[in-house]
């Protein structure tokens, strides 16, 4: 799974984000795109599986390019323990989405797998999500 090799800080502090990204909506390597349309959270184990679909579905006939990082650490206290004393360990990794921010860049030379890969990757997640085109 996506997670960082080294941090500054193991744990992080939440913070808001209800912004609308604007420089993060532009294709840089592939064809087509994967671009949010709402502001979200997915985790690493979310885009493996996001990328896992589209591999088999595109079936060797293109690439993919990963364009988000999961970065920041959720902690989770074990179960049956008392509040209080601290917070909890690191449990997984996540990245948080900003409306318009593309998530996978493909090139293939058969769009309609795109097509039937996005239907399947938006029955996944809660975000929804739009197909771009170069």
């Amino acid at each position: 799974m996506l997670q960082p090799k080294k941090t500054k800080f193991r744990k992080f502090q939440k913070k808001n984000q209800n912004h609308i990204s604007s420089n993060l909506s532009f294709l840089n390597f592939g064809q087509y795109a994967i671009k949010s349309l709402d502001t979200g959270i997915i985790s690493a184990k979310t885009i493996e599986t996001f990328r896992r679909i589209l591999t088999r579905k595109l079936k060797r006939t293109g690439q993919i390019w990963i364009c988000v990082f999961p970065h920041l650490s959720v902690t989770r206290k074990p179960a049956e323990v008392r509040m209080g004393k601290g917070k909890g360990s690191p449990s997984h990794w996540i990245v948080k989405i900003p409306a318009g921010q593309i998530l996978f860049e493909i090139t293939t030379t058969q769009p309609d797998l795109v097509k039937q890969a996005i239907v399947m990757i938006s029955k996944k997640t809660k975000l929804n999500l739009e197909l771009l085109k170069r």
